[in-house]
């Protein structure tokens, strides 16, 4: 039987709870030294801490840890996570996903102005094809390029009330938990910027079990 801590309640305590990292490369844990990002962290709570079963899910592999699936695709914009993601949700039937997504289109800015609608458009229709699944959906971290940090506190002053109300559908503050002595580059964490984006994650998800 899977060990729960208390309050905890998964699906069933013979199946694992299966979770979707999806976003670009900070999904991916580009700039971790393990590769990990916050993949490791994350899964090392839920299933320690939490006493949860966990499937972390995804066409995609990197990091030491040791459920390293993802659908973390670095470059990548809003509108080509979209493009895949029926694709994806057939395969893995998410229970949960987690999604750090838009900043590569606040880099490019493309269409910068609409990504928060875009992002929970996204939001919206993979809790409609699954009305099971829980999407928690994340600000964006900052970016040390001024343009670049500009345009993401656009996006994040946004978001929140786009959120609000929608069914299946989490906010979670990424960006009032990390600082620019958290990055790595110009936008991705650190080892301690992405241990602090875990510890975000897991709050959000044990305060909803």
């Amino acid at each position: 039987m899977v060990a729960v801590a208390a309050g905890m309640t998964p699906a069933s305590a013979s199946e694992p709870v299966v979770l979707l990292p999806l976003g670009a490369s900070i999904t991916h844990g580009y700039g971790s030294t393990d590769g990990n990002g916050y993949r490791g962290v994350l899964y090392e709570r839920l299933t320690r801490e939490a006493g949860l079963s966990v499937d972390f899910v995804g066409s995609q592999r990197s990091g030491t840890a040791p459920d390293p699936d993802h659908e973390g695709h670095p470059g990548w914009r809003i509108d080509q996570i979209a493009a895949r993601a029926d694709g994806w949700l057939a395969t893995y039937h998410p229970d949960i996903v987690v999604m750090h997504l838009g900043t590569n289109d606040m880099i490019q800015d493309y269409r910068s102005a609409t990504a928060p609608d875009r992002v929970v458009a996204l939001a919206d229709h993979i809790v409609a094809a699954d009305p099971g699944v829980t999407v928690y959906v994340s600000s964006l971290v900052c970016s040390s390029v001024p343009a670049v940090n500009a345009r993401i506190d656009a996006f994040n002053a946004r978001l929140p009330a786009l959120v609000a109300g929608h069914y299946g559908v989490v906010y979670v503050d990424q960006h009032a938990v990390m600082t620019a002595a958290d990055l790595s580059d110009q936008v991705h964490p650190t080892d301690h910027g992405y241990h602090k984006i875990a510890d975000a994650w897991y709050d959000a998800i044990v305060a909803r079990r």
